[in-house]
């Protein structure tokens, strides 16, 4: 991995035949659900059933949580490697991550909207375990619920002489999925760009009036 390198989410080829795209509708058969999980998502599919909107969080500058956080699909993700840790920072709203390379988890980490996440690499492959996701985020866009004992573990790689960025993920739960399971994504190779500045909040203005979730806001400053 290249200090600097940026990358753009690779997403499958769609044929525009005019026709209105529609929210997401999940497979509630799906046995690896907890009940309670299950429950969660049905209520999503009877919102978005009857004929009510269900954008995701990101719509909102909320952030995506992790493994969520690959699915920042439509701006660039950039990549800075030092000594010490690997930063990552998605261009929508400058959502950063931190992984602390060749160091232990905290016996007890606080809860927050990207985890502890530590990491080494295994040759070329850069090895990322992260716990202590709070459960204010979701697994992904069609807001899969998971527990505080969410364990995720993705492996960046690149791939096809440095054109493609391969992460593969696994992730547990037992409190949210009878058995762990697995993901992947990919993002293609963009050197054409700098990080430009795109503020979320800013003339964030519900024009249509549809129903989305308000945008967070601090009850106090952070410093």
């Amino acid at each position: 991995m290249e200090n600097g390198i940026e990358y753009n989410a690779a997403r499958p080829g769609t044929k525009n035949e005019g026709t209105q795209s529609t929210f997401p509708v999940v497979d509630l058969t799906n046995p690896i659900l907890q009940p309670w999980a299950r429950e969660e998502l049905k209520k999503l599919n009877d919102r978005v059933l009857s004929g009510r909107p269900l954008y995701s969080r990101q719509s909102s500058c909320w952030p995506m949580g992790v493994p969520g956080f690959l699915l920042y699909v439509v701006n660039p993700v950039y990549f800075l490697q030092t000594s010490k840790e690997v930063v990552l920072i998605a261009q929508s709203d400058h959502m950063v991550r931190h992984i602390y390379l060749n160091a232990p988890h905290s016996k007890r980490p606080k809860p927050s909207w990207y985890g502890e996440s530590v990491g080494h690499y295994e040759g070329d492959t850069l090895v990322v375990d992260t716990i202590g996701i709070t459960t204010k985020t979701f697994v992904d866009n069609s807001r899969t619920p998971h527990t505080d004992k969410l364990h995720v573990v993705e492996r960046f790689h690149i791939i096809e002489a440095g054109q493609t960025l391969e992460v593969s993920v696994h992730i547990e739960d037992e409190g949210a999925f009878t058995s762990s399971w697995d993901a992947s994504q990919r993002y293609v190779r963009a050197d054409h760009a700098t990080l430009q500045e795109v503020i979320c909040a800013e003339n964030n203005v519900n024009y249509f009036n549809h129903e989305i979730d308000p945008m967070p806001q601090a009850d106090k400053p952070d410093f």
